[in-house]
C-alpha cells in the first residue's frame, strides 16, 4: 500500500512534508508541489523574461531544475524560497542565452499586464510600473519584483537571491528611489502636449 503522505489530522502535507514524499518516490508528491507553486512561479517568470510564451519555458526548466534537484533541499528555508532561487536563476540564463534586453513596453509590459487581473485603470497603473521596472538594472528589478509583487520577507529575499540581508536592504532602498525617479519622469513625459492620447495606443511608449 502507498505510503500515506499526509499527516494525520491535517488537511493537507506542507511543502517540506511533499519534499520528503517525492524523495522517497511518491510521483504525486512532486505533482501536488507543482500544482501549489505553478501559478505563482509563472507570474514571477512573466515579469522577469517579458511575456508568457518564454515564461512557461522557464517555469519548466525551473520545475525539471526542482527535480532534479530534491536531494540538495536542506530545508534550511522554505520550498517557495528555494523554488524562486532555482526561478530567477532559469530567467537570468534565459536572458543572458538569448542576449535580449526587454522593451520597457512590448516585453516587459506585457509581462505586468499578463501577471494580474483589473480593469483598463489597472492595467493603466501596470504599465507605469512595467515602464519603470524596464528601466531598473536586473539586481534592482529582482529586488523590487520579489518584495512588491511576491510579498517575500527580507529573509526570503537573501536565501532566494542568494545574498545577505543587508545587501537586499541596499538594492531595495536604491530600487524603490530609482523606481520612484523613473516614474516622475515618465509622467512628465506622459503630460507633454500630444502625449497624453498614446497611453491607450499601447504602442507608443518607446
Amino acid at each position: 500500500m502507498r505510503q500515506e503522505i499526509r499527516q494525520e489530522g491535517r488537511g493537507e502535507c506542507d511543502d517540506k512534508e511533499l519534499v520528503a514524499g517525492a524523495l522517497r518516490g511518491q510521483g504525486k508528491a512532486f505533482h501536488e508541489l507543482v500544482d501549489r507553486h505553478a501559478g505563482r512561479l509563472m507570474g514571477l517568470a512573466t515579469v522577469l523574461v517579458g511575456n508568457a510564451a518564454d515564461a512557461e519555458d522557464v517555469v519548466q526548466e525551473t520545475l525539471a531544475g526542482a527535480f532534479a534537484g530534491l536531494s540538495g533541499f536542506r530545508g534550511e528555508s522554505s520550498v517557495k524560497t528555494w523554488l524562486t532561487r532555482i526561478l530567477i536563476r532559469q530567467a537570468a540564463g534565459w536572458m543572458r542565452k538569448r542576449g535580449r534586453r526587454r522593451d520597457a513596453m512590448a516585453r516587459v509590459g506585457e509581462g505586468v499586464r499578463a501577471a494580474g487581473p483589473g480593469g483598463e485603470a489597472a492595467a493603466d497603473a501596470r504599465m507605469d510600473v512595467a515602464t519603470a521596472l524596464a528601466g531598473l538594472s536586473a539586481e534592482h528589478r529582482d529586488v523590487m519584483v520579489l518584495r512588491e509583487l511576491e510579498g517575500l520577507s527580507y529573509e526570503e529575499m537573501a536565501a532566494a537571491l542568494g545574498v545577505p540581508r543587508g545587501t537586499v536592504e541596499s538594492r531595495l532602498f536604491r530600487a524603490r528611489r530609482a523606481m520612484q525617479e523613473l516614474l516622475e519622469g515618465y509622467f512628465e513625459e506622459l503630460s507633454k502636449p500630444g502625449q497624453a492620447g498614446r497611453r491607450g495606443g499601447g504602442t507608443g511608449h518607446e
